[in-house]
């Protein structure tokens, strides 16, 4: 495979004072400190020449308004034989209408671009889309740091989906610390900080904060909000600093000059650190939702920082799930509310704290820079192509090929007193990342379904710790279930997302059917109850499904429980109307888009018209199965799974990569499902083509299982098996195993379809 030697980066370069600057030194500087060590080199957008001391880094520089500058610069860089190019691309840092003068430059260079977009527009004037058209068009692929941007590329600017790839903002890996040292060290003593950065300029909402401090400060006197940043440049040179005059005269309107503390300065990255590191909560109240990308909420996120912000759209993906606490555009009673649970409720700040932490890891900079590495790589000339896969070996002539046995080694190894790992490094429980209830419920439902199976029961202990594990999950306040729990046993929110919750009560009414203790199918039918109520007001259609799955289990238990009969109705006639509502003649399906858990959709209407032998229900979920299928199909025949590279993308082909175990586990239990409502409709081929993913017929011709010990990689990548054997990973595995062996028996008599190369690693 070739590997990079040489990169050239065109973008802003510090000393200039600007985001992309920032960000454009320090991908070339992570390149340069990655393996190999790369020759990276930045060719400088310049605003106002001759003024920037650049550092040797900086091989030439064009003057944005000089149009023959840039045809200087397409030379300069095909004459340095450069691997690779990257653009960092952001209207108003090229010269001519809507930038238009790179795309000259980028059409006469020789060697492939990879293009990184800052910001997407979602409604481009006509020079904007003509120019971001050509950049895409003169590129080999394009990122975008969040999937809004891939979504908007689709749909308003026509990208073809293979082209754009997601690779989040990089953070700096900086220690996870008590704020007291860095506000010793800055003058902030016994003081609760609030921080914004940036340059200042009205977008960012700063007034909408400074507002929100009286109501703020009735609760923590102590508290102080700092404005760290110098006002920005253009904005100086069009009207000086009338705009942060007019704050610093808000403030003292208000009477709260002592708690309001601006810092007019272009903070260096340690200075930047330094103060994020002292905030006790970072906040960023932009006034509107279209900013793509927010480097300081990138920042703040990656040293574990309590952050609430408004809902543009980076932030509305960076602090989902309880990562953050999105308020209202504009409302000041919404953002003090927020702010001041975070600061009179140490516990729930922190748990915030250590999950975004956890969570912005891969996000650190030698991680994103091994990231863009690999994309610079597999569009470099030379590249070494992934072989298609090699045609799998046929059994034995007239021999029955034997499915392998159940194997709990790693399944066991992944377990404490507490509950199941959610991740492992290669075959390694990483205590790191701790547990989460979508895992450790599974885990119950694989106890419940060997010994439904016959298959030989796990310890009735590791049983009773998953049980245990979902009971602590429980919130009885919220009436919610967590997600998320620590290593040290400290829940990390005070309540879970929509899907885990409707996964959990899936576990529980399939516990109450199938555990083989009376008294835990009693304790799992009265907590399925208490959580039930919840979904009624869910709007996932996953969360849906997990709970239609549950409640075929529990209304098999329990036969005309009249409020969970109507729940089943209420919710499989909810996915009846989104599929009714997306459905087109080439589009069998709930949404726009294709995600994670697909199959669980109509397994769910399937399961639900059995039970009650509906046929509306049973025929929607054969027909976008049969569609689904078709999707997860390569040219050959073999099982793809939908591609995470693809989730979202509206209404287009499925991307082939990264392929992740849940997605076979979810089809071969909606096959098997469909193979009870349709016996001659061929689903338990489909089922064992499914399964067979896991032995290697697949797009890499790579087993994912380990037959032997019973664990499973963590998916296919485009060129290599993901060798870490997670939580998730193992019990796809396994549920899928024990699905098949039930349904088949043990000794398949479908040779043509099994797989019989399976590896033991």
């Amino acid at each position: 495979m070739a590997t990079l030697q040489r990169l050239a980066i065109i973008g802003n370069s510090l000393p200039r004072r600007c985001g992309i600057a920032t960000f454009t030194t320090d991908l070339q500087q992570s390149i340069a400190a990655t393996t190999g060590d790369p020759h990276a080199a930045i060719i400088a957008m310049t605003d106002q020449p001759g003024s920037y001391d650049y550092p040797p880094t900086v091989g030439f520089e064009i003057h944005q308004q000089a149009e023959s500058q840039y045809l200087r610069a397409a030379h300069f860089i095909n004459a340095g034989e450069y691997d690779a190019i990257s653009l960092q691309h952001e209207f108003g840092i090229f010269g001519g209408p809507a930038g238009e003068f790179i795309v000259p430059l980028l059409q006469r260079l020789r060697t492939p671009v990879i293009t990184t977009l800052h910001s997407v527009i979602a409604e481009p004037d006509v020079h904007q889309r003509r120019v971001l058209e050509k950049v895409i068009a003169a590129s080999a692929r394009v990122v975008v740091m969040a999937e809004k941007g891939r979504q908007l590329l689709a749909s308003v600017y026509g990208a073809p989906a293979a082209k754009v790839v997601v690779i989040p903002h990089g953070v700096p890996d900086f220690p996870f610390e008590s704020p007291a040292a860095a506000k010793d060290r800055l003058g902030f003593t016994g003081k609760t900080v609030i921080l914004t950065f940036g340059l200042l300029s009205p977008n960012k909402g700063v007034e909408v904060m400074i507002d929100a401090m009286p109501a703020i400060l009735e609760h923590c006197p102590d508290a102080v909000y700092v404005v760290l940043g110098a006002t920005h440049p253009t904005l100086v040179r069009d009207q000086g600093e009338a705009y942060r005059d007019a704050l610093m005269a808000r403030v003292a309107a208000l009477g709260i000059e002592a708690n309001v503390v601006f810092f007019n300065q272009f903070a260096d990255k340690d200075t930047l650190l330094e103060f994020i590191a002292m905030c006790d909560v970072y906040v960023t109240p932009y006034l509107s939702e279209a900013q793509m990308t927010s480097g300081t909420l990138a920042y703040s996120f990656g040293l574990g920082k309590a952050i609430v912000s408004t809902p543009y759209w980076h932030a509305r993906e960076l602090l989902a799930n309880g990562r953050g606490i999105l308020v209202p555009f504009r409302d000041s009673g919404a953002l003090s509310t927020a702010i001041t649970s975070l600061l009179t409720n140490d516990a729930l700040r922190l748990a915030m704290r250590e999950r975004a932490y956890a969570l912005s890891r891969p996000m650190i900079w030698a991680r994103t820079a091994e990231r863009y590495r690999a994309l610079f790589e597999s569009v470099m000339p030379g590249l070494r192509t992934v072989s298609p896969p090699r045609p799998l070996p046929a059994p034995a002539a007239r021999k029955e090929a034997v499915l392998p046995d159940v194997k709990l080694t790693h399944f066991l190894s992944m377990c404490d007193d507490t509950g199941l790992f959610q991740h492992a490094v290669h075959s390694v429980p990483d205590r790191s990342h701790g547990y989460c209830v979508d895992d450790n419920a599974r885990a119950l439902m694989l106890a419940c379904a060997l010994t439904e199976a016959g298959e030989s029961p796990l310890p009735d202990m590791v049983t009773a710790t998953f049980a245990a594990f979902v009971q602590h999950a429980w919130n009885p306040d919220l009436r919610r279930f967590r997600n998320f729990m620590g290593f040290d046993r400290r829940w990390l929110e005070p309540f879970g997302s929509e899907d885990s919750h409707g996964r959990t009560l899936w576990a529980l009414g399939y516990c109450a059917r199938h555990d083989s203790d009376p008294s835990r199918r009693s304790w799992a039918s009265h907590l399925f109850l208490e959580a039930l109520p919840a979904l009624d007001e869910f709007r996932s259609p996953r969360a849906w499904a997990f709970g239609l799955l549950g409640l075929d289990a529990f209304c098999a238990r329990h036969p005309g429980h009249h409020v969970a009969e109507e729940m089943r109705r209420i919710l499989a006639d909810q996915l009846l109307r989104l599929m009714a509502d997306i459905q087109s003649h080439d589009w069998d399906w709930f949404e726009a888009g294709l995600s994670y858990d697909n199959a669980r959709l109509p397994q769910a209407l399937i399961a639900t018209g059995l039970a009650t032998d509906s046929a509306t229900y049973r025929q929607a979920g054969l027909t976008s199965l049969r569609w689904l299928m078709r999707q997860q199909s390569t040219p050959s025949g073999l099982f793809r799974p939908i591609g995470t590279d693809g989730f979202g993308q509206q209404r287009s082909a499925p991307m082939a990569f990264d392929q992740q175990p849940v997605e076979a586990a979810a089809s071969i239990a909606a096959c098997l499902a469909a193979h009870r409502a349709q016996p001659k409709g061929g689903w338990i081929e489909e089922a064992v083509r499914a399964f067979n993913w896991f032995l290697g017929a697949n797009d890499l011709s790579v087993p994912l299982a380990d037959v032997a010990t019973g664990s499973c990689r963590d998916g296919l990548h485009s060129d290599r098996a993901n060798e870490n054997r997670g939580g998730e990973s193992v019990l796809s595995y396994l549920l899928g195993l024990v699905e098949i062996r039930s349904a088949v028996g043990v000794r398949s008599k479908l040779k043509p379809l099994l797989a019989t190369h399976v590896s033991a690693g």
